[in-house]
């Protein structure tokens, strides 16, 4: 089934002026351009499309809407609005903010809420990665307990969140492919002040706490390095020794003459 075109109605088509003269009165200091053309949106209804010559607006069109009722002479103004047309100025898609954040994005008094269904946590009931430590049985009845009093924290580090900070931290600066680590003299793991992390990204990562570092309170990784390594020797110098006061070595001739 296929519906018939819409007819133009001619006295809507004919009421350039009429629509002219509403978009005028809308438009302010947003100039009304030259008649751009008339299309037929229902019987007796009818849209007349002007350019819109602000140099702030390029490429979009003043619209205004025209009907006349059934059996009338009298065509009237229904809507008058501004729609872009091709090349014009548009504003970017709006992303939701949950999208546009960004690592780092929060600030002092900004909340950031996590979604329930987070991949990278995980219910605390589970115990995360201290779960498998324990015996199941004996597990069972801590979670219990822990559940019944309100105990621990509500949601832990699922391993999918464990996985994507690993990839995080390994290509940041903390991580070994930098310039940094590059020219250190040993690698992290075998620094007095590194300090490892506990649980499964203790095998990769740990913490500096050198204060003269640049990773100094970061994560870094085992193979990471810098000129702050605690086995770096000092260099030692010799001592430059002042002359004697009274010379007890050199032999003077004169008294064996």
């Amino acid at each position: 089934m296929t519906l018939a075109a819409i007819t133009l109605d001619r006295a809507c088509a004919e009421a350039i002026d009429l629509a002219r003269a509403a978009a005028v009165r809308r438009a302010g200091v947003f100039e009304v351009g030259e008649h751009r053309g008339t299309i037929a949106d229902d019987t007796r209804v009818a849209t007349h499309y002007f350019a819109c010559d602000h140099p702030a607006y390029p490429g979009w069109q003043w619209a205004v809407t025209v009907a006349r009722a059934s059996r009338a002479r009298v065509v009237t103004v229904n809507e008058v609005t501004m729609l872009p047309s091709d090349g014009a100025l548009l504003a970017a898609p709006w992303v939701p903010w949950s999208e546009r954040v960004a690592a780092g994005d929060i600030t002092p008094g900004a909340l950031m809420p996590s979604p329930s269904d987070d991949v990278r946590l995980e219910p605390g009931y589970t115990g995360g990665e201290s779960a498998k430590d324990s015996d199941p049985a004996e597990w069972s009845q801590i979670r219990a307990v822990i559940a019944e009093l309100g105990l621990g924290r509500e949601r832990v580090l699922s391993p999918v969140g464990r996985d994507l900070a690993a990839v995080r931290w390994h290509e940041g600066s903390g991580g070994p492919d930098n310039a940094m680590t590059q020219q250190a003299p040993a690698p992290c793991e075998t620094c007095g002040y590194f300090v490892a992390l506990s649980g499964s990204l203790g095998d990769i990562f740990g913490v500096c706490a050198n204060e003269y570092s640049p990773s100094d309170g970061s994560v870094i990784t085992r193979d990471h390095g810098c000129g702050g390594h605690s086995d770096v020797a000092e260099p030692r110098r010799g001592v430059d020794l002042t002359q004697p006061v009274w010379d007890t070595i050199s032999v003077d001739e004169a008294l064996f003459d």
